[in-house]
This record gives C-alpha cells, sequence and structure tokens, in this order.
C-alpha cells in the first residue's frame, strides 16, 4: 500500500508538472502573439477615438454580441496582465454609458484580476513558499489577518500597479472568494471614474488627464480608512479587556 501510495504521489506531482507547463506556455504564446502582431495598436486612445462612432453604430445593432465580446476581451486582457484595460474602461464608457458600462467593467475586471491570480498561485506560489517560507511567515500570518483591508487599499490607489497585485496576491495565503471581493469593491470607485471619464471622450488626451494629484489621495484617504479604523476598534477592545 505504502508504495502504491508513493506511485499515485508521484503520478499527481508529474501531472501537476506537466500542467502547470502547459499552461505556462500558452500564457507566453498568447503575450508573445500580442506583441508580435502589434495588437496593442487597438487598445490605444488614439484608435478608440477614431472608431468610437463605428463601434457605437455598431454596437446599436448588435447589443448582446457587443457586450458579451467586450466582456471577453476585457477578461482576456486583464487575465494575461496585458496593456490596455484603462483604455478599455473608458471604452465602455464611450459605448456603453455610465451604468452599463460600470457593470460591465466591474465583473469583467474582477474576473480577470482573479483569472491572474489564480494563474499566479497555480504556477509559482509553491515554489515561492517552499524556498522563502519562513521569511514569509509573518507577511502570511498578516495576510490571512487582514489581508482583505490590505488589498482593498491596494486596489483604491490608481498608482499601484493592477497586473503587480494580481501577481503577487497569488503568491500569498488569501482566499480566492476574499480576493476577488475584496479587488471588486476596492476597484468600484477607479472604475466608476475612468467609465464616467469615457463620456468625454473627445477631452481626454492621455489617461494622466483623468487622475489628478487630488483624486489619487482621496482614493489613498479612502482606502487607508478601513485599516486604521479596525486598528483603532482593536486597540480599544484591548484596553477594555485590560481595564
Amino acid at each position: 500500500m505504502n508504495g502504491l501510495g508513493r506511485v499515485t504521489r508521484t503520478n499527481r506531482a508529474l501531472d501537476m508538472k506537466n500542467a502547470k507547463i502547459w499552461i505556462a506556455v500558452a500564457a507566453v504564446l498568447l503575450i508573445a502573439a500580442f506583441f508580435y502582431f502589434d495588437l496593442g495598436q487597438y487598445l490605444s486612445l488614439d484608435y478608440l477615438k477614431q472608431k468610437h462612432q463605428s463601434i457605437v453604430e455598431f454596437y446599436g445593432e448588435n447589443r448582446l454580441l457587443t457586450i458579451v465580446g467586450f466582456f471577453f476581451l476585457y477578461v482576456g486582457v486583464t487575465g494575461l496582465s496585458l496593456p490596455g484595460a484603462a483604455i478599455l474602461t473608458l471604452a465602455a464608457g464611450a459605448i456603453f454609458g455610465f451604468v452599463t458600462g460600470l457593470v460591465i467593467v466591474s465583473f469583467a475586471s474582477t474576473l480577470g484580476a482573479t483569472l491572474a491570480f489564480l494563474i499566479s498561485r497555480f504556477l509559482f506560489r509553491d515554489s515561492v513558499q517552499n524556498k522563502f517560507g519562513e521569511h514569509l511567515e509573518t507577511l502570511n500570518n498578516g495576510i490571512k489577518e487582514e489581508g482583505a483591508f490590505y488589498l482593498f487599499t491596494l486596489r483604491l490607489i490608481p498608482a499601484v500597479p493592477f497586473f503587480i497585485v494580481n501577481l503577487l496576491m497569488g503568491l500569498t495565503p488569501i482566499k480566492t472568494g476574499v480576493y476577488a471581493i475584496a479587488s471588486q469593491l476596492g476597484m468600484l470607485p477607479g472604475t466608476a471614474v475612468f467609465v464616467n471619464a469615457g463620456n468625454q471622450l473627445s477631452k481626454i488626451n492621455s489617461v494622466g488627464d483623468i487622475l489628478s494629484p487630488q483624486l489619487i489621495a482621496a482614493f489613498v484617504l479612502l482606502g487607508v480608512f478601513p485599516i486604521v479604523a479596525k486598528k483603532l476598534l482593536d486597540l480599544y477592545k484591548t484596553r477594555k479587556v485590560a481595564q
């Protein structure tokens, strides 16, 4: 039985290794194709402005097809950590309007972020944790206890790259459900700002035109507030118990 168990574990390990290789190869090929065929040109602000009216007309004649196609395009771009999510968010507002655009992007960005998170977790977490586990113990415990608060803060700060958060959080022990919910809530304010800006596409010359220093500061304060509030509540409970 012990021999059979070892063989089974070995086969599972080989299957897992092969699955990781195939997923990594597929991801690399898709990303390489994106850059090789210069598909990024279709996710630029200039292209969006040029084709805006044509896309709106197509949407008027093919509503469901446009929504479904846009949704999965957004998931693919964010899931593979490709550049262009900010432009797609603007496009959602310019094409679908604020409410519909916000709903589409909110769920598509969350699904894409979760997909990137899971790819990072599947490919790299075991290796990172096995190699650096002792050094990451404090971080792991902190993520388990307050990971949702920290993730919410990171999602609210536009200066923190979207794909970096996805990849790094995949290496931590945060639960997938918690990650998805905290990401969706944290990204919602920024998403709303970009989708709304899409309604005035002609006035935007760069993504930087949307994010003023004051707006970024407001997002930072909004993100830090839950963590500060929790720390103060924990301090209050500790003092009350001590009394």
